[in-house]
C-alpha cells in the first residue's frame, strides 16, 4: 500500500467500482481484495471490506462501509484529455454506465463519485488569461460535456 492513498467509501460495490475504473482509464488496475475478518455494521465476515486499486496512476482503496456516507462534489477525479474523442470516451463510459451529467465537464459515476473530464485546451485557455480566457470560460459555462472545437473557437475569438 502506498504511503498516501485516497480512501473512497462505498455502500457495498467497491470491487465493481474498482473494476470499472480499471477497464475505463489507462494506468489503472485492481489490486488486493481484502475480506472482512469479522462481522461489521455493513456486512458479514468474509464479505469484501477493502479493495486496493489505482485510477490513472493514483493509489486508492475502496471501503465497503455501508450506506451511511455518500460522495459529493467536494472530491472529484480530474481526468485531462487531449482530444474530443478521448473526452467523449471517458464521459460516455461514466454517464453510460448509470452515471449522470452535470455542468462544465463534471459528471458522476453510478456510485456517486464525481469526475471532471477536462480537455487540456480548456485549462490552457483559462491559464492564458485575458480575453481568450474569458471567452473560453464563458463557452464552458454553457456546456455539460466540454466541446473542444467550441473552446478552441472561443479562445481564438
Amino acid at each position: 500500500m502506498a504511503k498516501n492513498t485516497i480512501c473512497l467509501w462505498y455502500d457495498k460495490d467497491a470491487e465493481a467500482a474498482a473494476r470499472f475504473y480499471a477497464e475505463t482509464f489507462p494506468d489503472s488496475a485492481v489490486g488486493a481484495i481484502i475480506p472482512a475478518p469479522g462481522n461489521y455494521p455493513a456486512g458479514q465476515q468474509g464479505d469484501v471490506l477493502v479493495v486496493e486499486f489505482t485510477v490513472a496512476g493514483i493509489p486508492c482503496i475502496g471501503l465497503n462501509g455501508g450506506s451511511g456516507i455518500t460522495h459529493n462534489e467536494a472530491f472529484s477525479f480530474q481526468i485531462a484529455t487531449d482530444t474530443q474523442e478521448e473526452t467523449d470516451r471517458y464521459w460516455n463510459a461514466i454517464v453510460g454506465n448509470g452515471g449522470q451529467e452535470s455542468a462544465c465537464g463534471w459528471c458522476k459515476d453510478k456510485w456517486g463519485v464525481s469526475w471532471q473530464i477536462t480537455p487540456r485546451v480548456l485549462m490552457e485557455a483559462v491559464a492564458a488569461g485575458g480575453d481568450q480566457a474569458k471567452r473560453a470560460f464563458d463557452a464552458m459555462m454553457t456546456m455539460k460535456k466540454i466541446d473542444v472545437a467550441v473552446i478552441e473557437a472561443a479562445r481564438r475569438g
